[in-house]
């Protein structure tokens, strides 16, 4: 079985299991570092992300609770979000997250159909990367006026009211009022608009992009910051890379970083979301490595290449 192979079955496996687990009881918590939205019925956990802004365990708090049970509470979900965030780290991009399963969804049904892949320039990316930052900062700072300088409560939960994932991961368990306009005033309707709006241009992006929301995850950038507590290792042989580029060509997400490294070990870039296709696709043995602390996961091999990465096939991907 190719690594590929592994991770579409784990990928569909945790999708089943986060968007449709609670109606078999199972409950992984709010605290998971992975876009699993809430607003689906039965879900099986909820993102992290709705709990750091709510009023109830995260930063619209009051501040009298936060010195109370309730900020106890608060911490430890916090916690565990470190916790797992830490121990399985871009896994949870490219292995778990349900949303980023329906971008490749996407980008498999655009394959399906021949449609080639929309290219974005490096510059442009670089001018993309901000966007991230500032919606972290959006769901960070609106929360705190709310608590703090008396902004309106129906600004609350301000990323997952604009998150595309609200109005189209509900979808999956026959919920479509998310995507109805709130006309109770004037800031739930702009926000509706906006929910609206952003996730069919998403959709259109996602299609045409592979991985395209995930250049604007804020999520990306509180998995990454734990990079250097986390067990898993993703290294680079430097001395024993050709530069032969597969693993820049391969890249769903186009990150260069891989083969331009030539001098630290440590190679897991801040976009990169550990799909290991640049390790599949790696024709030297063990120059690039994926690590549980010292102990090797999976490593590149020529063989591997050589028996799953035909010549036909490389180019083929390459023109993708």
């Amino acid at each position: 079985m190719t690594v590929k192979a592994l991770r579409l079955i784990t990928q569909h496996t945790m999708f089943l299991v986060l968007t449709y687990g609670g109606r078999l009881g199972i409950s992984l918590g709010s605290a998971l570092p992975c876009l699993s939205c809430p607003y689906v019925s039965g879900c099986g956990g909820y993102c992290y992300l709705m709990a750091l802004q709510s009023g109830v365990w995260g930063l619209a708090m009051p501040l009298g609770d936060m010195v109370s049970a309730q900020g106890l509470e608060a911490l430890y979900y916090l916690g565990i979000f470190v916790l797992l965030a830490a121990l399985f780290n871009k896994l949870w991009c490219g292995w778990i997250c349900p949303f980023g399963l329906i971008q490749d969804w996407l980008t498999m049904l655009r394959k399906k159909l021949g449609i080639r892949e929309a290219r974005l320039s490096w510059r442009n990316r670089e001018r993309l990367k901000p966007v991230k930052y500032i919606l972290l900062a959006y769901l960070v700072v609106v929360p705190l006026l709310i608590a703090h300088a008396g902004l309106s409560g129906d600004f609350g939960l301000p990323f997952c009211q604009i998150c595309p994932a609200k109005p189209i991961m509900p979808l999956f368990a026959g919920i479509t009022h998310h995507l109805a306009l709130d006309l109770t005033n004037t800031i739930t309707l702009v926000f509706s608009i906006l929910s609206v709006g952003i996730a069919g241009g998403m959709l259109v992006g996602m299609f045409y992009k592979e991985r395209f929301f995930c250049i604007f995850c804020p999520m990306l950038i509180l998995i990454h910051v734990l990079k250097k507590i986390s067990p898993i290792r993703f290294e680079k042989e430097v001395d024993g890379c050709l530069g032969c580029g597969n693993c820049h060509r391969m890249c769903p997400v186009d990150i260069r970083d891989v083969q331009e490294q030539k001098t630290k070990k440590d190679v897991l870039s801040e976009d990169c979301m550990l799909c290991l296709t640049c390790v599949e696709s790696c024709p030297q043995d063990k120059v690039l490595r994926l690590k549980f602390l010292q102990w090797p996961l999976f490593a590149s091999s020529r063989k591997y290449v050589a028996r799953h990465f035909p010549m036909k096939k490389r180019a083929h991907a390459s023109d993708e």
